[in-house]
């Protein structure tokens, strides 16, 4: 599949409009250009979703909090799309409920009045309405609740995603419309013509094969490196973006059994926390931490990791500890700038479309809930920077990559309408159909899979990305590398010297998802 990706960029021709990035935002644009009718081509320069994308809270969600800030416009706008995305990747998005659990009157009150306009902005695409219950239905759904002085609490209903899963998702569906799209092939330079953007160069990272491209327009989709291919633009670009750290931990799901996820509304920066169950797993964050520099692979630091374990503890009857951490990750948000806001929990969610003085367009800040629209946003303006045909968006209804509108009740309920094509190829040969480890769930032919139809090249495509090994277990996946890279080997012709490789840079990986 990569080679015909190649082959499709070395023929010369001049693409309608090039993305830079192959995060959600990044997806979503190639995806939304791609429909329309230009002829469209990504490249991401490791993997994707390898950043942002792929570390999320795992929330497909308007963002409650938000309300308080009088964001009100914002939520509407990721409630409508919340919506929209259930209905276009059914596999991948579902409702769930959550608890918010109240121990004194006031919070009742107050909680309940957000939560109440919260579902009148969601209007007909509710997930559920919000009410009332007593301690007793609350020590129900959630046995692990502190009891004492517990009031009831507030019952909402949210959505919950596989955030890599459905950016594959969406890599698939450009490739099914038509659209190019490449991993592992880093953009080197801005090319100019008559101080106009006229194409890319880039490298094929498994060859080092320099890659000269054409194109109409160019849309940077960097995330929280647009900045870095701004300044290829512009060597004295003004940065325009802020990254926050946000940190989570993987708990043992003993900590939080049943279906009812939990709401922190209380903490000490004023962020709301999770603890979501998720993938027999539950996830248990987020931080909200200025940063210096862009690590590829940022790292919750030991003072967000008691931050959020202290925290649990206090809505829990017993304070999870380090021996109850499966895995911890991290991923960098791109806020924009704004002068004179020194919190970054106090930045906007909003995005922001820029054009610049040579015809660079950048699109960056907003949420995963709310990519489709960033997305829009963005290919109307390229299509005027490059002089398009002026065609509309065509994503409001478009359904991904196996949608579809019952999906199984099993391991594979990710693949939707694939996993029956999948089945067959885990019961076509002995060893295929096992787990790669007894504390993982994903099987040897997933691996082969992904691989043969989701561009996986690495160990850590496949353990971080196609499956969500590395999250789920650290240590179980670093068990796991060797036969992962077996099995990569023999789908893509690699040598032994190959595979020793990638399991030795697997192993420096997934030493910083490991509680230290």
């Amino acid at each position: 599949m990569r080679s015909q990706m190649l082959d499709a960029i070395r023929d010369g021709s001049t693409w309608d409009l090039v993305v830079v990035g192959g995060g959600s935002t990044g997806l979503g644009t190639a995806l939304d250009a791609v429909t329309r009718g230009y002829k469209t081509l990504l490249l991401e320069a490791r993997d994707f979703a390898q950043g942002t994308s792929s570390r999320s809270t795992k929330l497909v969600h308007g963002g409650v909090r938000y309300l308080a800030n009088g964001q009100v416009g914002l939520v509407r706008e990721a409630l409508r799309e919340r919506g929209r995305l259930r209905e276009n990747a059914p596999h991948l998005v579902f409702a769930s409920p959550f608890l918010v659990p109240t121990y004194s009157q006031f919070d009742l009150l107050q909680y309940a009045t957000g939560l109440t306009l919260y579902d009148l902005l969601a209007g007909s695409r509710s997930f559920g309405r919000s009410r009332w219950i007593g301690a007793g239905e609350a020590q129900e759904r959630v046995p692990t609740l502190r009891t004492e002085g517990l009031r009831g609490g507030i019952l909402y209903y949210d959505g919950q995603f596989d955030d890599a899963r459905l950016a594959i998702a969406l890599m698939r569906t450009v490739l099914d419309q038509g659209g190019t799209a490449l991993n592992w092939a880093p953009v080197t330079k801005i090319v100019h013509q008559n101080g106009r953007v006229s194409g890319v160069e880039a490298r094929d990272e498994e060859t080092g094969e320099a890659l000269s491209i054409k194109a109409r327009v160019v849309v940077n989709a960097g995330g929280v490196f647009a900045d870095t291919i701004r300044h290829l633009d512009q060597l004295d670009a003004r940065p325009m973006i802020r990254a926050s750290r946000g940190s989570h931990l993987m708990l043992d799901r003993s900590v939080l059994p049943g279906s009812t996820a939990v709401m922190v509304p209380k903490t000490d920066d004023g962020r709301v926390l999770f603890l979501i169950p998720w993938l027999d797993r539950v996830i248990l964050g987020t931080t909200d931490t200025p940063v210096e520099g862009l690590p590829i692979e940022p790292k919750p630091s030991p003072e967000e990791v008691i931050y959020m374990l202290d925290h649990a503890g206090r809505y829990l009857a017993r304070r999870p500890g380090p021996e109850d951490v499966r895995s911890v990750f991290a991923g960098l948000r791109p806020l924009i700038d704004h002068a004179g806001v020194k919190s970054t929990a106090k930045l906007s969610r909003e995005h922001s479309v820029l054009v610049s003085d040579s015809g660079l367009v950048t699109i960056t800040g907003g949420k995963w809930t709310t990519y489709r629209v960033m997305a829009s946003n963005a290919v109307d303006r390229a299509a005027k920077v490059g002089e398009l045909p002026q065609r509309p968006c065509k994503t409001a209804s478009l359904r991904l990559r196996g949608a579809t509108d019952a999906p199984a009740e099993d391991s594979l309920a990710e693949y939707g309408s694939d996993a029956p094509e999948l089945r067959a190829l885990l019961h076509s040969k002995p060893g295929l159909d096992e787990p790669l480890h007894p504390n993982l769930s994903t099987r040897v032919g997933e691996v082969a899979w992904a691989a043969r139809f989701e561009m996986a090249r690495k160990v850590e495509d496949v353990l971080a990305r196609r499956s969500r090994c590395l999250l789920l277990d650290a240590r179980a996946s670093l068990d796991a590398a060797p036969k992962v890279a077996a099995v990569l080997a023999e789908e893509l012709g690699r040598d032994d010297a190959w595979q020793a490789e990638q399991i030795r840079q697997f192993q420096s990986l997934a030493e910083g998802y490991v509680l230290s």
